[in-house]
């Protein structure tokens, strides 16, 4: 009989010689306490958080969790059934408004998480005879939505603009296309240069989804990603969001201004057949929706905090994933994964904690320590954090 887990055997092999180090596993770190959006006590230790997507520090917010509180009292915890059965809730419907209050737009849909926004939206939207032409860096999620549909998928070299042009310039004019792109990278933090991207795309006759996961909230004049930034929100058909990150609560969104977009609550599986998710975490979304409309000195003080670390991170000697600052993601390339491990095991034992990321989730093979800044680090948390950067870096000689 054929073991069917023997084809992760190569994966246990490296776990098992990472933890004969010394390294602790991932999985065995608990946050027992979170004091703030920036503090938690890990393992019995208090530690500064620079490895969440918190990126605007609403989960402690008062007027989010007091929407939250009041919801559960009055709805209970959970809806117990889909959209289309019994888990529409007011707040389904008010963190719905809240979303095209926000961005402007005349559609929004939520689903369960942001993985399922991506998987439900690509894979109902293009199918059998399309062509979906994606970064090849594109998030697990965008992949697995493709691999879901029928459509045939086509990937381009990261960014590269001349390469989705190359791309688009060889498929069918008549066929169906939607070019999948995101504002900013998970792995790296770097920006798409999303202006030239859709121009490109709407010449050669496709539809455009900007998944804005990581920029929400925190790019453009009014937080509304990348595509705001760069002028070209009105361009985009599909925008694809989450609210795990700068909402602070969970879930998934798609807003959009197509007039047909609300056949997809009748067609995308993932969302007629998930549970609603409970009135409670909606209703502290969109509280927290509206009030990052109103956030612009928030993304000023982290800005300001993205720069300064970046700024003294590389001074230090680290090889970060950016030339410049580019969102609140700084990459810190490690040279190798056991390096790496023993780096984000020593910057934890000094009270910090980042994402430990590796292949395959990262590009090109890279290992990499992750920082998430949140706006609510303050200024000497910041240097706090290099100075333990510094004294873990040179404990394990990746800085001299």
């Amino acid at each position: 009989m054929t073991d069917l887990f023997s084809k992760f055997d190569p994966l246990i092999q490296q776990r098992e010689n990472l933890l004969a180090t010394g390294v602790r596993d991932p999985f065995s770190l608990v946050m027992e306490e979170v004091k703030s959006p920036t503090v938690a006590v890990c393992n019995g230790r208090e530690t500064i958080l620079l490895g969440t997507y918190n990126y605007m520090g609403m989960t402690f917010d008062p007027d989010v969790i007091e929407a939250g509180k009041k919801a559960f009292d009055e709805f209970g915890a959970g809806t117990t059934g889909s959209r289309v059965l019994n888990g529409t809730f007011r707040d389904h419907r008010d963190v719905e408004e809240a979303l095209k209050e926000f961005y402007a737009m005349d559609h929004a849909m939520v689903f369960s998480t942001g993985y399922q926004a991506n998987l439900g939206i690509i894979s109902t939207i293009a199918g059998k005879g399309d062509y979906i032409i994606l970064d090849i860096d594109s998030h697990a999620s965008i992949y697995d939505g493709c691999k879901m549909g029928d459509a045939e998928v086509v990937a381009f070299r990261h960014n590269d603009v001349e390469a989705l042009e190359k791309r688009l310039k060889r498929l069918p004019p008549e066929a169906g296309k939607l070019v999948v792109l995101e504002g900013v990278y998970s792995m790296l933090g770097d920006v798409a240069p999303l202006k030239e991207m859709i121009r490109v795309s709407k010449e050669a006759g496709a539809m455009v989804l900007v998944d804005e996961a990581h920029s929400m909230g925190f790019i453009g004049e009014h937080g509304r990603g990348v595509a705001e930034e760069q002028g070209v929100i009105d361009d985009v058909d599909f925008i694809i969001g989450t609210f795990s990150k700068s909402v602070g609560t969970v879930g998934g969104f798609c807003v959009s201004n197509h007039p047909k977009f609300e056949v997809m609550r009748l067609v995308c599986r993932p969302y007629v057949f998930t549970a609603a998710l409970p009135p409670s975490v909606m209703a502290s979304s969109a509280t927290s929706i509206r009030k990052l409309m109103h956030g612009s000195n928030k993304r000023a003080h982290l800005w300001e905090n993205s720069k300064t670390l970046h700024k003294g991170l590389r001074d230090l000697g680290f090889k970060l994933g950016t030339e410049t600052p580019q969102s609140a993601i700084i990459a810190v390339i490690m040279p190798d994964l056991e390096r790496g491990a023993m780096m984000w095991e020593a910057l934890l034992d000094n009270g910090l904690y980042v994402n430990l990321a590796r292949p395959p989730a990262t590009p090109a093979g890279m290992t990499l320590l992750r920082c998430s800044l949140c706006a609510e680090h303050t200024s000497e948390q910041v240097a706090d954090i290099l100075k333990r950067f510094a004294i873990a870096g040179r404990a394990t000689g990746i800085i001299s």
